[in-house]
């Protein structure tokens, strides 16, 4: 296993790319216009786990997939549990609704829309850019998925990420990060933007982040 960490220094100096256990982390950097609180910790009390967040907006999310080991909905990618630590934990979609601490929540859709629509008029031309060592920054953990028929897949090529957002019995929406030939692409399967959009079943496994309330 491998890391690929790059950290960024100083104008002029060049990207230094550090080798370490296998994980792709990419980072979406917020730009200079971002409201920070880069260095808070959130403490689960639950399993005592600890996340870092930041505050883009006036909202402050969790900066690292949720690790939480719900009683039910809730596994591990190939069913091993040293992906924990650096993947987290994929849950379905009801799950996920009421995974998060007390005083947090699964964002909706729409606050996923806000936060991409920030990043895309105030970051750089760049976009989603992997720079680590810049506390300014919103990290895409790249943990894969499992669907709905068990089968697990894409660690380390995409990042699913849950939303409260329901369309129906069967389907929620969910955002996602996705590297095509090493060209990231970002899309939310909102059915306000393309109508005849359904979503994603609800058993598949996808990844969490929690907003705080």
């Amino acid at each position: 296993m491998k890391f690929a960490e790059f950290k960024f220094t100083e104008p002029g100096n060049r990207f230094e790319k550090n080798h370490m256990k296998k994980i792709a982390t990419i980072i979406l950097f917020t730009g200079l216009f971002i409201s920070l609180s880069g260095q808070n910790k959130l403490v689960d009390s639950r399993d005592g786990n600890i996340y870092r967040t930041i505050t883009i907006q006036g909202m402050t999310w969790m900066t690292e997939n949720l690790r939480y080991k719900a009683p039910s909905g809730a596994y591990y990618f190939d069913n091993d549990p040293r992906n924990i630590p650096i993947y987290g934990v994929l849950y379905e979609w009801k799950t996920a609704t009421k995974a998060c601490p007390a005083g947090w929540h699964l964002p909706s859709g729409e606050e996923f829309q806000n936060l991409v629509s920030y990043n895309d008029q105030n970051d750089d031309k760049d976009g989603w850019r992997s720079l680590t060592s810049d506390p300014a920054s919103f990290s895409i953990q790249l943990a894969g998925m499992q669907d709905w028929e068990g089968t697990f897949s894409e660690m380390d090529e995409s990042g699913y990420y849950w939303t409260s957002t329901e369309y129906d019995k069967e389907h929620a929406e969910y955002f996602s990060y996705l590297l095509l030939i090493e060209t990231p692409v970002v899309d939310i399967s909102r059915k306000e933007d393309i109508s005849d959009v359904h979503g994603t079943e609800k058993s598949n496994k996808y990844s969490v982040r929690c907003m705080k309330n």
